[in-house]
């Protein structure tokens, strides 16, 4: 899918406003696609830009909340692979369609699931929806496994490039499967770490959005 891509090596836990501020900090600041697979420092719960606090302010009390910048339904974090895919505007890829970058990232996650042995597929259409859960509705090009939706993801598109921002569980992964998945969206990955100046510009936006109780509940 990328001529090149840079993979971010991030092996610390973090809380769930800093996790969702370095994607936003990265949209801002990647000049080549780049892709970084992230932990969370406590069991979490990220709902979509547009969902409403109401429908998970039961789960504060066991889980940390944030509200995403991307769209989507409700997530469950700790268990699962969380990934962020970031394209700068001035990559080609960008000029495609919302639907087709989507598409063709869950291929690369569906590729590299059977390379692991996983029985999986993309969903050709939507199923009726039947919860504000994310990985209850089945949305195109998710991906499935044995009918069961394993991978889902949702985009944030700005002037400056466009986040998807995905998770992948219900499935046994191995410690290499966040490098195989790269591998798979493109043969040039050179690895990187989080530089201090995007950190603090991360910890900058997690202190005045998502940390926040007005973005927390603004629905």
């Amino acid at each position: 899918m990328f001529d090149r891509l840079a993979v971010i090596i991030d092996p610390h836990f973090r809380t769930a406003a800093l996790n969702m501020a370095i994607d936003e900090a990265l949209l801002e600041t990647a000049e080549t696609p780049t892709i970084r697979a992230y932990k969370w420092d406590h069991p979490a719960l990220s709902f979509g830009y547009f969902g409403k606090f109401a429908d998970v302010a039961n789960h504060s009390g066991e889980r940390d909340l944030v509200r995403r910048w991307t769209g989507g339904g409700i997530v469950f974090h700790g268990g699962d692979l969380t990934y962020s895919i970031v394209i700068p505007a001035v990559e080609s890829a960008f000029g495609e369609s919302s639907m087709s970058i989507y598409e063709k990232i869950h291929g690369a996650v569906r590729a590299a699931l059977a390379a692991n042995g996983q029985s999986v597929e993309l969903a050709t259409n939507r199923a009726p929806r039947i919860s504000d859960s994310c990985f209850a509705n089945p949305v195109r090009a998710d991906v499935l496994s044995n009918g069961r939706k394993v991978a889902g993801a949702a985009q944030r598109r700005t002037r400056r490039g466009l986040l998807q921002q995905g998770s992948i569980q219900g499935v046994d992964l191995n410690d290499k499967f966040a490098d195989e998945f790269a591998s798979e969206l493109s043969s040039k990955c050179h690895y990187m770490t989080l530089d201090k100046r995007l950190l603090s510009r991360a910890r900058e936006v997690a202190a005045h959005k998502y940390s926040s109780v007005n973005w927390l509940q603004r629905r």
